[in-house]
């Protein structure tokens, strides 16, 4: 037993370096294609946002910190949506009305799309909720953020204006 107390701690630290590694190795990568269906009942497909500066967003509705911050999300939407910034929720729910709900709840106004399938949650390698992916115009992952904690929101406008400069 002490054994495992002493060789427990570098095992957690290993997991969670070899998952971040996972994902952290999207950035400056081509952002992987996807189509997926739209809360407005349309596909909504990545490549068409090319020239914008895309965020990303991996979400569930059993997911506090989500909840938490997609208010915050939908604020930076609406503020730089008009000058070339596109939100794209992606709900990995099994079942689309429960997130449909909460969406109606939170008066969320960016495109949410659903992953039921957990294909394109793959293809980012999400493995924990929220996780938040930042493209630039011509399509390559410049920023991936696991988690979400207050205050996060401010990086996320800081990285977002300047990727609009670019």
């Amino acid at each position: 037993m002490k054994g495992l107390k002493t060789i427990l701690p570098g095992i957690i630290l290993a997991i969670f370096a070899a998952s971040s590694l996972a994902s952290s190795t999207l950035e400056g990568q081509s952002a992987p294609d996807f189509v997926l269906k739209s809360s407005s009942g349309n596909n909504l497909r990545l490549s068409e946002y090319r020239g914008d500066v895309v965020m990303i967003n991996f979400w569930a509705t059993w997911c506090g910190p989500c909840r938490q911050e997609m208010p915050l999300l939908d604020d930076l939407y609406g503020r730089y949506q008009r000058v070339g910034f596109t939100l794209l929720g992606v709900n990995i729910d099994d079942d689309s009305r429960r997130a449909m709900k909460m969406i109606e709840e939170l008066g969320v106004n960016f495109p949410v799309l659903f992953d039921e399938s957990k294909d394109v949650s793959k293809l980012y390698a999400v493995e924990a909720m929220p996780v938040t992916v930042l493209v630039d115009r011509e399509g390559t992952v410049r920023h991936v953020h696991h988690g979400y904690k207050p205050g996060y929101e401010e990086k996320y406008l800081t990285e977002i204006r300047a990727l609009l400069r670019e």
